[in-house]
């Protein structure tokens, strides 16, 4: 191979000249592009206004708050909208005077007759004022979004345990920013936007879900990613599926915990 050392020196000494020169470094093709942004940008304030399509219109209800777009997956009148987990039988769960429902011990979890993808969901609960337990075991249930992804319920005032399993985590995957749960036996609010995880014609995951979850209104999960199933053992597992119910756990340990107001928009 030449030698080409001289000549790269001489390049470089030219190079220095024209900096020496003044000579602006931008290229040619830089320049032009500037130009042409610039020559683009807008002169009036009608270059950059549509009126078309609307937004559709959505009122809300001044006495719930409900949107007109939810559906609305239990008042507190029935359990219309439920089935049994285990059998798809009628829900055993105890439906109580003041519009809600509690856990029933040892009787499974419940999920929802329709499927959902992509949702925005607003749900009530409310830890056992009288629940005794520890750790895990203190008023723990959870909202599993498609029936694969849970939203962790559980009393964690003054009751510790492993953070990424505290109340408004990604159950076993992500802890929540920060603990704003109402004091035990309050009403705390999950207002969430969750969008489902997307698969290739392969079953590859393409795109992972991710959930934004704000406590009693203070944003604890913001757009975090949801690495798969939410496993008691083992790693998050991504098998390809389509829409799935919304889930909430019976965790069996007597836990009392109570739902209420649970509704939801599709996006």
């Amino acid at each position: 191979m030449r030698n080409i050392f001289p000549l790269l020196v001489v390049v470089f000494l030219a190079s220095c000249e024209d900096v020496k020169k003044g000579q602006p470094q931008q290229s040619t093709e830089q320049t032009t592009v500037t130009e042409t942004i610039t020559e683009k940008e807008p002169t009036t304030p009608e270059q950059t206004e549509y009126y078309s399509p609307k937004p559709p219109v959505v009122s809300i209800n001044p006495e719930t708050g409900i949107p007109s777009d939810a559906i609305i997956l239990f008042d507190g009148s029935n359990f219309e909208q439920w089935v049994s987990t285990n059998d798809s039988t009628e829900v055993k769960w105890d439906l109580n005077s003041d519009g809600s429902m509690t856990v029933k011990d040892q009787t499974g979890n419940i999920q929802t007759k329709r499927n959902f993808g992509d949702i925005q969901l607003h749900v009530e609960w409310r830890s056992n004022p009288d629940s005794k337990g520890s750790n895990q075991s203190k008023s723990n249930s959870g909202i599993f979004l498609q029936g694969k992804y849970e939203l962790q319920v559980l009393d964690n005032n003054d009751n510790d345990t492993y953070v990424n399993g505290q109340v408004g985590s990604i159950y076993k995957q992500t802890p929540p920013l920060v603990h704003a749960a109402l004091p035990t036996g309050q009403w705390n609010r999950y207002d969430v936007v969750y969008h489902a995880p997307e698969f290739d014609s392969n079953g590859d995951k393409a795109k992972s879900g991710n959930i934004t979850v704000f406590l009693n209104g203070v944003l604890i999960q913001d757009n975090t990613e949801i690495k798969g199933t939410t496993e008691y053992i083992g790693w998050p597992k991504n098998e390809a599926h389509g829409d799935g119910p919304l889930m909430l756990q019976d965790h069996g340990d007597k836990s009392g915990v109570s739902y209420r107001n649970i509704w939801v928009r599709e996006l």
